[in-house]
């Protein structure tokens, strides 16, 4: 810990926000990925060009452009529409920034999942007497689920490590907060190593995590 020169409480402040970056910018990127999995399948020819140009928008664009579009488009479009100068809030901006781009990746995993379930057994369970509703809550979600997992958690390892990007807009996560540490301290390399020894201790239990998730996620037939 000497090594550090008492930045251990900086390092592992810019480690929660991290955290905190990772699980919000999770939650609200998985909505807008259902969002926009609902759209896609929709049937509605309208509806599916917006969930298509949104996945190709957010997948074809750099993070680092999206967040910066978040960070300097929002205030510029909200003052627009009030009239009056709007500051945005650095994690708030960091948190929609990966939510646009986990979100895009999210809808084409469901998606996938969805149509990934046999047809004849959706024909099956109606035959059998079962409502569209009942099908998709005993037939195709637990399927659609179990297929989701693996992608979705590989998608949820790069967010973690994606999260270091927003540091460039003055968020106080990990990658801000070991730079700090390196410029006053003079050592950039020690600091910048145990920012990456942090990141992946994080990624590590993470791994052991969705590990656990994907092995309880098997039919016990399956095991």
């Amino acid at each position: 810990m000497e090594l550090l020169q008492g930045y251990e409480a900086q390092l592992l402040q810019g480690t929660l926000t991290t955290l905190k970056l990772a699980a919000c910018a999770l939650v609200l990127g998985t909505v807008l990925g259902s969002a926009c999995c609902w759209l896609q399948l929709s049937g509605v020819r309208v509806l599916e060009a917006v969930g298509r140009t949104y996945v190709a928008v957010a997948r074809g664009v750099p993070d680092l452009l999206i967040v910066f579009a978040v960070f300097f488009g929002a205030p510029l479009t909200l003052a627009t529409l009030t009239g009056r100068p709007v500051e945005i809030d650095t994690f708030a901006a960091g948190v929609v920034a990966l939510a646009l781009s986990f979100g895009a990746y999210v809808a084409e995993i469901i998606r996938g999942s969805l149509l990934s379930v046999p047809g004849p057994q959706r024909e099956a369970a109606r035959m059998l007497g079962l409502s569209r509703l009942q099908t998709l809550g005993t037939v195709v979600l637990p399927q659609a689920a179990r297929a989701a997992l693996p992608p979705f958690g590989n998608q949820s390892i790069v967010l973690l490590k994606q999260t270091s990007i927003v540091s460039i807009v003055g968020c106080d996560e990990l990658m801000r907060k070991a730079a700090e540490a390196a410029g006053a301290t003079r050592q950039p390399f020690t600091m910048y190593l145990a920012a990456a020894l942090i990141y992946l201790a994080l990624t590590a239990m993470l791994t052991l995590c969705l590990g656990w998730a994907e092995r309880r996620s098997v039919p016990t037939a399956q095991r």
